[in-house]
């Protein structure tokens, strides 16, 4: 773990005076940490029938596309607006420095799927989870992973 905490580049005042953003980049371009955090993201989720792993722009589809082969599962891209061109539900959500929304194909969900973050909920896996958000509270009563925490 702690390898792949080392590679967490922190980056001050972006991008917006005041945050500090947890660069992955480094993380990125070392292929043995980042398949060592591919590998311990997908972990406890092995055996839970996950169908589709829903992946958020952009970094998400970094670590999503890698997570869903793992788990031998689909990948469902959610976009900014915008960005997806079939028909699309859309969610609006605050930001630590503001406000964004995200969009996803109505029809890339069924409802038999088992979906990782959103559908019949397996659960939620992050590298990097910032604990001051107090994003997990709001998770309340699912499995949350993080492989990193930042306070």
């Amino acid at each position: 773990m702690e390898a792949i905490a080392r590679r967490i580049r922190d980056v001050p005042d972006f991008p917006k005076p005041g945050v500090v953003f947890k660069d992955i980049t480094p993380l990125l371009l070392d292929a043995s940490a980042f398949r060592r955090a591919v590998e311990l993201m997908t972990a406890p989720f092995q055996g839970s029938r996950v169908t589709r792993v829903v992946s958020i722009e952009s970094r998400g589809f970094l670590l999503g596309a890698p997570v869903a082969l793992a788990l031998r599962a689909g990948l469902v891209p959610i976009r900014k607006p915008g960005k997806l061109p079939a028909e699309r539900g859309r969610v609006e959500y605050a930001l630590e420095y503001g406000t964004d929304a995200l969009e996803m194909h109505r029809d890339a969900l069924g409802s038999g799927d088992r979906v990782l973050i959103v559908g019949e909920v397996v659960g939620f896996t992050f590298l990097i989870e910032l604990d001051f958000l107090k994003g997990r509270e709001r998770l309340r009563g699912e499995r949350v992973e993080a492989l990193l925490h930042y306070a």
